[in-house]
C-alpha cells in the first residue's frame, strides 16, 4: 500500500492522535509521510513520530532532539542541504536520501503495539518496492531493522541486530544497523557522535564504490 495521509486502520493510535490534537490543536496529529529524495539510493527507517517532533512538525525527526544528530551527520555527509531540520517550511533539502519511519503515527509512550508495526509494514514495503535504484537502507534501532525484514519476507534470525552490522537482504539491497539516535541513546553515550558517523563513512564510501 502507498502511504496514505488519512490512515485510520489502527484504533488505539487514532484515538491517542485525536486527544493530543485536541490538546495541542497546531500539531501535525496524522500519519507522517517520509521526507527526502523521491527515489533515492539511501534510505533511513526510524521507528516511529516523536510527539513534539515529528508529530507536531509533520517531517520525520524535526523538532526535537532525536533529529539533531541525524540532520548534523546528513549534512557533514553531504546528503542535506542544512546542518538543522526546523519545519516543513524551511527549504531544506536531501540529497540521494529519503527518511521514514518502521510505524507512522505516533504511539503512546513512543511504544507502538506489534500489531501496530505489523499493520504499518504494507506501507513500507510498498515505499522499498518503489524504490528502483540500488539501495542501502540505515535501520535506526531493532524494531526498525526488524520492520525492514518483514518488509522483504525475511526470517529476523539470519539477521541479527547489532550497531554497525552490515546484511546483504537481496541483489539490489544491502541493510546497515545502528542505534536509534534518540535523546536516551546519546545522553547515556550508548550512541556516540563517533560511532554514528563511522555509519554513515560506511554506506558514503560504498555509495561511491
Amino acid at each position: 500500500m502507498q502511504f496514505d495521509p488519512n490512515c485510520k486502520k489502527c484504533p488505539r493510535l487514532v484515538n491517542f492522535l485525536d486527544k493530543v490534537s485536541q490538546s495541542n490543536p497546531d500539531y501535525h496529529c496524522r500519519p507522517v509521510a517520509p521526507f527526502g529524495d523521491m527515489n533515492p539510493q539511501f534510505l533511513i527507517v526510524g521507528l516511529a513520530p516523536g510527539m513534539r517532533g515529528a508529530n507536531k512538525t509533520g517531517r520525520p525527526f524535526t523538532g526535537d532532539y532525536a533529529g539533531i544528530l541525524l540532520y548534523e551527520t546528513l549534512s557533514k555527509f553531504g546528503f542535506s542541504s542544512s546542518p538543522e531540520s526546523i519545519s516543513v517550511k524551511d527549504g531544506l533539502q536531501l540529497f540521494g536520501v529519503r527518511i521514514t519511519n518502521a510505524v507512522k503515527c505516533l504511539p503512546p509512550e513512543n511504544k507502538p503495539t506489534t500489531s501496530e508495526i505489523k499493520q504499518c509494514n504494507n506501507y513500507l514495503a510498498t515505499e522499498i518496492k518503489e524504490i528502483k535504484n540500488k539501495l542501502i537502507i540505515l535501520a535506526l534501532g531493532k524494531i526498525a531493522h526488524e520492520a525492514v525484514l518483514t518488509s522483504q519476507q525475511l526470517t529476523k534470525n539470519h539477521f541479527k541486530f547489532s550497531h554497525g552490522a552490515r546484511h546483504i537482504i537481496s541483489d539490489q539491497q544491502i541493510l546497515y544497523d545502528s542505534y536509534h539516535c534518540s535523546r536516551y541513546n546519546t545522553q547515556t553515550k550508548r550512541l556516540t557522535q563517533s560511532m554514528f558517523e563511522e555509519v554513515f563513512l560506511k554506506i558514503k564510501t560504498e555509495m561511491e564504490n
